[in-house]
């Protein structure tokens, strides 16, 4: 128990310093209230009437894949190092864990997650099933947009 008197020591101090200094500031501070003072302060400017206008969704969402691929890194890193001791039991976890990884990823850009601009739309997902889609045309290609078509130059 010795050896934790110092440590409780501390911590009797930090509690007491806490305490003394709010009931101090209770006491000895001057209390003269005004509009100005209690008008919320947002780094300098003149907080306005006007409604702020709304974060865009897609930075979180964004975020949230960042996440998910650090847990991915979280998973895959160990199984890597000690693969040969786990055996063939932990190989099929990680085909399983990686699997529905991808499908989470796919569906999340599948509904427009990556896709950035003034006119985003929530992606229906209706058109991804019919019979007309083919290859060619499931098939996304990304950062195509303004280049000059291959096929006709």
């Amino acid at each position: 128990m010795g050896q934790y008197l110092p440590v409780i020591a501390l911590m009797v101090v930090a509690i007491l310093f806490g305490a003394v200094s709010f009931v101090a500031s209770r006491l000895l501070a001057p209390r003269r209230p005004s509009a100005a003072k209690q008008a919320p302060y947002e780094c300098g400017i003149v907080p306005g009437r006007e409604l702020p206008e709304r974060f865009p969704v897609s930075f979180y969402i964004v975020a949230m894949l960042f996440v998910m691929f650090d847990i991915e890194i979280i998973f895959i890193y160990p199984y890597s190092v000690a693969r040969r001791e786990l055996g063939s039991f932990a190989f099929w976890e990680m085909i399983a864990f990686s699997a529905v990884f991808f499908a989470a990823f796919v569906y999340v850009v599948a509904r427009g997650a990556l896709d950035w601009g003034p006119l985003q739309k929530y992606k229906a997902l209706d058109s991804a099933v019919s019979a007309e889609r083919t290859l060619s045309s499931t098939i996304r290609r990304v950062g195509t947009e303004g280049r000059i078509d291959e096929k006709a130059a």
